[in-house]
Parts: structure tokens; sequence; C-alpha cells
């Protein structure tokens, strides 16, 4: 038996990335960048936010409008676009889920840019 292929996360496009911030963003922010300005959409996962800035399915009526402006890892780890999924609590999910939020995190940040933190958001 064969080692598992290793998962790519590379974008088909190289992406140009500015350094990681970590600029403290409150849940009032990160709110506020729910894609009705489509200049500002941001996503954060396991309490890092994500500009996803010009990507048209995290807009209103996009296909992940539902994780614009907040935290959703817990529907994310759950591959889950139900609202009530799509809120920040995501460490007592099982060990496949939470390997699902890793692999959606390392995906994300090798496509948008991290602009900051949410102050005490990494681990709920």
């Amino acid at each position: 038996m064969s080692a598992p292929e290793p998962k790519n996360f590379e974008p088909k496009e190289p992406v140009q990335l500015a350094p990681p911030r970590d600029d403290p963003i409150t849940l009032e922010e990160l709110a506020a960048a729910d894609g009705r300005d489509p200049n500002k959409v941001y996503v954060a996962i396991k309490g890092t936010v994500f500009n996803v800035s010009g990507n048209k399915s995290y807009l209103p009526g996009g296909s992940y409008h539902i994780f614009a402006g907040k935290d959703g890892s817990r529907g994310l780890a759950k591959s889950s676009v139900n609202a009530t999924d799509a809120v920040p609590q995501w460490s007592d999910l099982g060990e496949k889920e939470k390997g699902v939020l890793n692999d959606w995190y390392t995906f994300f940040s090798k496509r948008y840019n991290i602009v900051g933190k949410i102050p005490g958001g990494a681990n709920l």
C-alpha cells in the first residue's frame, strides 16, 4: 500500500498575497464586511480573518454568502451551508471534521489575504 497523495491546495493561477496581518478585528467589524459592499468582504476561519473581496461566491446570492461577515468555522468543518452551522464554535467537533476545517484554512491561506484576527476567536 502506497502513501496517500498529498492534498494540493495551490490555486490554478498564482496569487500574490500580502504578508499576513494580525490586526484585531471585532465581531462588529467582521459583520460589516458581509458582502453588501463588494469591496470589503471578509470570512473568518478559526478566528483568522480573510479578505475574500472579488470572489462573487461570497456576495449576496452567492453560494457561500452564508459565510460572509462571520466566522463560519463549524459550517466549513461540516461542509454545510446551513445558516445554523455558520458559527465559530468548532472545538467540540470530531477529528475528521477538524481535519476538513484545517484543509479549508489552508485553502483560504493560499488564495486570500489575512487581514486580521478576532481577539479570542482561535479556539471556540
